[in-house]
């Protein structure tokens, strides 16, 4: 079998998903390619053409992570729970969804930094389908707290409500011990050191376009070890590409084909 493999999303040019698909398919010694498909929310239900005609399996990215949930027939456990998916695989005529956006990011945490989540306290800014993942996994990794922040209350209260560790506001006056940004660079403000971080504080900015953001830069100045989203993009597509052939594939490896 060659598999026909994508990412679906908009805007679409810059994806590196191709480059990951690719490297994985070799990785699993399978055959097949992949490609970028410019798909807009509004054009969200092509995708149930799209599968099975098109391609066997695909990427999905903003804006459409949680509208391509609702084209599924069947979702895992953590995209039934946050009611998003990064991740479509057409099996016997149906579309399966899957969210590894979460646990590619603690996992890129763990190789790239030597950094355990457990029993820390974080901050995310931004309440989109990225920032449900990643919450969720951080709070099945046993966080302390999460406190998330963003410009649409309903969207964060719909976080908020699924977790008890989660919530709107923390103690001022505790430290942060890790600090997320999912918010898109198009709709960022200035950046601003957030109340709560120093020097021990973990700054990771799920971008990856800049290398070097404007945020992640401020925070580096502020003395944070920090990260860009090259790794979580790496280890998300590892478990992502697991769930579709049932085989490891190793995201360090897949981390070094787009350093």
């Amino acid at each position: 079998m060659k598999w026909r493999l994508g990412v679906v999303g908009s805007p679409i040019e810059h994806s590196l998903s191709p480059v990951l698909h690719e490297a994985g398919l070799e990785l699993a010694g399978l055959q097949g390619s992949s490609t970028r498909l410019e798909v807009t929310g509004e054009q969200v239900t092509t995708l149930r053409t799209l599968m099975g005609t098109t391609f066997d399996a695909l990427s999905v990215t903003m804006p459409l992570k949680e509208s391509a949930a609702r084209v599924c027939d069947q979702l895992d456990e953590v995209s039934t729970r946050i009611g998003a998916v990064n991740s479509l695989l057409e099996r016997d005529g149906a579309i399966l969804g899957a969210c590894t956006d979460g646990i590619g990011f603690v996992d890129a945490l763990s190789a790239q930094l030597s950094y355990e989540v457990a029993n820390k306290r974080v901050v995310m800014l931004g309440a989109g389908g990225a920032a449900r993942g990643i919450v969720d996994a951080l709070v099945h990794a046993g966080v302390r707290s999460i406190v998330v922040e963003g410009r649409t209350a309903s969207r964060v209260l719909e976080i908020v409500e699924r977790y008890e560790v989660v919530s709107t506001s923390g103690d001022p006056e505790a430290p942060v011990d890790l600090i997320v940004n999912t918010v898109p660079i198009g709709g960022r403000l200035e950046p601003t050191v957030h109340e709560g971080v120093h020097d021990q504080t973990v700054a990771i900015d799920i971008t990856y376009e800049p290398r070097m953001s404007k945020w992640r830069s401020l925070y580096d100045a502020h003395g944070c070890q920090s990260a860009n989203g090259l790794g979580m993009l790496a280890y998300q597509a590892a478990r992502q590409m697991q769930w579709w052939w049932d085989t490891p594939i190793d995201g360090a490896r897949l981390l070094e084909v787009i350093e």
